[in-house]
């Protein structure tokens, strides 16, 4: 387990693909376990761990996931979240071009909870929400895109089924339009960084993770990674 940030009220990790945030129905070991063990671990801590959850990625996503170690940050970076106070930055890897080299995607998303799948449209239809993301296209390879997303809601399966909406479906993303799963089972998309201010102390936090270690997304971090303010 990466950890990519630690203090007395927060705890970040760098989640790899397969990964659970939490246990699901059939029980399955989550990241959300792992980092309570840690913390028992590490702190030498007696009964049971605090630990919020604030926020999910999917499982087949990978990157920055943020939890909260005491009650009181858990409580105000859930308000920050409701604000869009926090700054969520994603990589994704698409075969095809986008429309435009940059742009901004506005569509009402519905969720079919049977299926887990989330469906875009142009117009508010019932029972749909807003959603909102900003994009460009960073970098080319001799057969893929990598776009750099600034997520403004956080909706759920938002980048995956709106960019498919566009006709540029995530590399291995079966669930909605490309054509062949990725070797590991994952999807081609990463959470690359959140930003925003420490929610006891105030300070300005920026929290980076590394794209997992494969040969087509080790051209885009060797070529790209600069561009990253780091």
């Amino acid at each position: 387990m990466e950890i990519l940030y630690e203090d007395n009220h927060l705890i970040a990790v760098n989640k790899k693909i397969g990964n659970l945030v939490q246990p699901d129905r059939e029980n399955s070991k989550s990241l959300e376990e792992e980092v309570k063990l840690y913390i028992k671990d590490k702190y030498n801590k007696n009964g049971q761990v605090f630990l919020g959850v604030i926020h999910r990625i999917d499982r087949p996503v990978s990157g920055v996931v943020l939890f909260a170690r005491t009650s009181k940050a858990l409580s105000r970076m859930n308000q920050m979240f409701q604000n869009n106070e926090v700054k969520k930055l994603y990589w994704a890897i698409v075969k095809d071009l986008p429309p435009s080299e940059n742009g901004t995607l506005i569509h009402y998303l519905k969720r079919d909870d049977k299926k887990n799948k989330t469906y875009a449209y142009d117009k508010k239809v019932p029972d749909s929400k807003e959603a909102i993301l900003e994009y460009k296209v960073i970098g080319r390879s001799d057969r893929y895109f990598l776009l750099e997303i600034d997520l403004k809601t956080g909706r759920h399966h938002q980048i995956r089924c709106q960019l498919s909406k566009i006709g540029c479906p995530i590399k291995g993303d079966l669930k909605y339009g490309y054509p062949r799963s990725n070797p590991d089972g994952g999807i081609c998309l990463h959470s690359l960084k959140i930003e925003f201010a420490h929610p006891i102390t105030k300070n300005n936090i920026s929290i980076i993770a590394m794209p997992p270690a494969d040969k087509l997304w080790d051209f885009f971090v060797d070529k790209y990674w600069k561009s990253i303010d780091k």
